[in-house]
């Protein structure tokens, strides 16, 4: 196995221990998990923090997130595209949601100021632009926008952040994609 196979082994033996056990899981149960001896996990990864910030990364990846918002592009309606375009994104951010919930629980803050390369993160993180121009490039010139497709995109995307936002303060009750497509499109008014 290349040393690159085996650290994307590793990161992927490591992820669902991530969700269960912060930044306090153990590498004995990172090797366990692998299934290669401890020390196998120190010649992949120079600690256990280079570990969990490239298992961060990879939580973090977009990629098939915009594969399904391409796949969007192809239903006939914006409505649809929307939609499809909201399932996406809500699965995204559940998931990345979830893992940094339960690292900062456990003492690990997984941004530390820098954007894993060392520099100092300014703005919205390279993911989320990459989705945002991906959901702005669903709407189309016929679509007769009152806004600029990127700003359209932005002001979507805000409508799911809200909407996957729960618990005190918050409510417990969400729209689905659907629901989200319709609020966007025709606002809360009914019709007269």
């Amino acid at each position: 196995m290349s040393p690159e196979d085996r650290r994307e082994a590793i990161v992927a033996a490591t992820v669902p221990l991530l969700y269960a056990h912060g930044a306090n899981v153990t590498t004995s149960q990172i090797a366990k998990a692998a299934g290669i001896a401890e020390g196998t996990v120190f010649r992949a990864f120079k600690d256990k923090q280079e570990l969990i910030r490239t298992c961060v990364l990879s939580v973090l990846a977009v990629d098939s997130e915009l594969a399904l918002i391409d796949e969007a592009g192809q239903a006939s309606t914006l409505a649809e595209r929307l939609s499809w375009a909201i399932s996406a994104v809500s699965g995204y951010l559940d998931r990345m949601w979830k893992l940094m919930s339960v690292l900062r629980d456990s003492g690990y803050d997984p941004h530390n100021g820098e954007d894993g390369h060392g520099r100092q993160r300014k703005g919205p993180p390279v993911e989320m632009q990459r989705i945002t121009e991906r959901v702005a490039s669903l709407f189309g010139p016929d679509d007769h926008l009152r806004v600029d497709p990127s700003l359209a995109a932005r002001l979507l995307l805000g409508l799911v952040f809200t909407n996957r936002m729960q618990g005190e303060g918050f409510g417990d009750s969400t729209a689905d994609a659907d629901q989200l497509v319709q609020l966007f499109l025709h606002g809360v008014l009914t019709q007269n």
